[in-house]
C-alpha cells in the first residue's frame, strides 16, 4: 500500500494541530488524528506537527516509533495481532506464529505485498484462559489453530 503524497500529510497533520490548537500536550491526540485521516503517520507528516507544537522532530518520531498502535505505513486490510506473551505461549502460540506467517504469506510486523493482511506480535490482549488469543480488526478471538487462524482471516475480508 502507498503512504499519502507529501501534500496530504502535510495538510492532514496541520488540519491535526489546528484542532488542538497547536498544543504540545495533544501530540498522541494530534498523532491518533493523523493516523485516522491516512491510515498511518508519514515520515512526512512529522516535521510539520513538529512545528506546529513547538517540539523537535526527534520528539515527535519519538512517540510515532514507541508506541505501538501508530504505524509510519499503512497497515493491511485486515489487521492481526497475535499474541506472544507467556500464557498463549504454554498453550502452543509460538507453533501458531510460525503456521500464520506460512499461511499468512506475512512476516511479524509487515504488511504482505498486496495489502491484503497486516501481522503483528502483542504481549497480552487479556484473553489469557483461552489462548492462543489474537486480535483480527477490532474482534477478539481465543483457543486459536492456524486453521481457525486462517478462515477467520479470510472472513474478515483479508
Amino acid at each position: 500500500m502507498a503512504v499519502a503524497p507529501a501534500s496530504d500529510a502535510a495538510e492532514a497533520a496541520r488540519a491535526a494541530c489546528a484542532a488542538h490548537a497547536n498544543a504540545p500536550d495533544a501530540l498522541i491526540e494530534i498523532l491518533h488524528d493523523v493516523q485516522a485521516a491516512l491510515g498511518c503517520v508519514p515520515k512526512d507528516a512529522v516535521p510539520v506537527i513538529a512545528e506546529a507544537i513547538n517540539r523537535s522532530r526527534a520528539e515527535v518520531h519519538g512517540v510515532v516509533s514507541f508506541y505501538h498502535d501508530f504505524r509510519s505505513e499503512p497497515a493491511g486490510r485486515v489487521v492481526v495481532k497475535l499474541c506472544r506473551a507467556e500464557a498463549c505461549q504454554a498453550v502452543g502460540c509460538e507453533a501458531l506464529a510460525q503456521e500464520a506467517e506460512k499461511r499468512l504469506g506475512v512476516a511479524f510486523g509487515e504488511t504482505s505485498m498486496d495489502g491484503r493482511v497486516t501481522l503483528e506480535a502483542v504481549y497480552c490482549l487479556g484473553d489469557c484462559a483461552l489462548g492462543p488469543a489474537a486480535l483480527i480488526g477490532d474482534e477478539l478471538h481465543g483457543r486459536l489453530t492456524a486453521e481457525k487462524l486462517e478462515q477467520l482471516v479470510k472472513e474478515a475480508g483479508a
